[in-house]
Order: structure tokens, then C-alpha cells, then sequence
């Protein structure tokens, strides 16, 4: 599966337009390596990570999402058959959390 459809079918992004561009910003990464194709595709036990926007002018850093890829969703169901489909990996990590 494509990786936008997937963000998108996943409720991580509201429309595949906004996770296109997401993923066009460069920042995403996939089992580690950096994502440059907005058409990667994804498979079950892929990692992914996600840098999370902004949350307004009081944040020092934008948090990162790292999730597993547990299945492939075949369509963009309610929110809690998303999160059926992906585990979060540790807890949200934050630019001031960790070292580079």
C-alpha cells in the first residue's frame, strides 16, 4: 500500500492531499530510512516515523510518532478500526527528549 493512502486510511492525515504533503516535507522516515517518494510502499511490520505538527507557539519541538505496522487497512474506517492496525512504538518523543 501506498504509503499517503495508508496515512490516510490510518485517520493520521485528513486528506491524501495533506499527507502527500506531509510526506513531501521530507521529515518522515521508514524502518529508518529517510522517506523520498510519496508513493513508498508499505508493508505489515514496517516502522514508521512521524513527525507530529506543531502545536502552537508555546512548544519548543514538534513531537515524533513512531508506530509499527501491524496490518493494512482496506479502507478509511472510524478511528478505532484505525488504531487497529498500528501499535505506537514507545512514547512520543519530543526534540528536547532526546540527543541527536
Amino acid at each position: 500500500m501506498r504509503l499517503d493512502k495508508l496515512l490516510f486510511a490510518l485517520r493520521l492525515a485528513k486528506s491524501r492531499s495533506l499527507a502527500q504533503r506531509w510526506i513531501a516535507d521530507g521529515h518522515m522516515r521508514r524502518n529508518g530510512a529517510r522517506v523520498l517518494r510519496i508513493d513508498q510502499p508499505v508493508c505489515p511490520g514496517d516502522t514508521l516515523t512521524l513527525p507530529m505538527p506543531d502545536r502552537g507557539p508555546s512548544a519548543r519541538a514538534a513531537p515524533v510518532l513512531v508506530i509499527e505496522i501491524l496490518s493494512l487497512p482496506l479502507r478509511r474506517g472510524p478511528a478505532t478500526e484505525a488504531r487497529m492496525h498500528y501499535r505506537a512504538v514507545g512514547a512520543a518523543l519530543t526534540g528536547a527528549d532526546h540527543s541527536p
